[in-house]
């Protein structure tokens, strides 16, 4: 069996180092150096997980957190992506007039779970190196939140559950008040996701009676 120092590799075990980390780790980016170590150990060739970092590095690959994203079905995917071909042409200004709004949890007590990969500076959100997240699964608080271009608008905490009655209170409270406060021009453009009580008949009724233009949202 050949033994590697850390200060330099033969052009054999440098061969089969580059095997298995490049594609190795192309493919399985979730993979650790004790990992890689166990594999070049029993392919005949004894290296330390220094080395392993060395030689990654040298591929342009560094360890990272994996990047948490929502999880999407591929109906999400298609639609999102017709919705950014839709607005591909569209001039600054008119993103300049969208008030923009979510909700979100905060996690006070406890870890989220996190992994970390192997992986290039620009590839941080290919699928392989993510991990798919949904909303609302077991925070402590949920907030309510708005910004535009002009800036940031109200924060409003969630108390117990949120239904569309308290959505459309929080309309009243919090979202027109930060529209005034940012001094947003007439003909500006509310935004929201497609979530139940968003899209109930109540609260298209609500928006529609106050004459507001929503964003059309895939």
């Amino acid at each position: 069996m050949e033994e590697v120092q850390d200060d330099g590799q033969s052009p054999s075990v440098w061969g089969s180092m580059q095997d298995l980390t490049s594609w190795g780790i192309n493919d399985q980016p979730r993979t650790t150096r004790q990992d890689l170590v166990n594999d070049l150990k029993r392919a005949g060739t004894t290296v330390s997980k220094k080395t392993i970092s060395n030689t990654l590095r040298r591929h342009g690959l560094k360890s990272y957190s994996t990047r948490k994203v929502p999880l999407l079905k591929p109906a999400h995917v298609q639609a999102r992506l017709k919705f950014a071909n839709d607005h591909l042409d569209d001039p600054e200004e008119e993103w300049e007039k969208v008030m923009w709004s979510d909700e979100t949890k905060i996690e006070l007590f406890g870890l989220n779970s996190t992994c970390r990969v192997w992986r290039k500076k620009m590839d941080e959100y290919n699928p392989k190196n993510t991990i798919p997240t949904v909303k609302h699964g077991g925070g402590n608080i949920i907030l309510w939140g708005c910004f535009s271009a002009k800036g940031t608008g109200r924060l409003h905490r969630i108390e117990g559950r949120m239904d569309g009655a308290m959505y459309r209170e929080i309309f009243a409270n919090n979202l027109l008040p930060s529209v005034r406060a940012l001094k947003m021009d007439r003909g500006w453009v509310f935004q929201h996701d497609n979530a139940p009580k968003h899209t109930a008949r109540a609260t298209k009724e609500w928006l529609r009676k106050k004459h507001l233009k929503v964003l059309e949202w895939p």
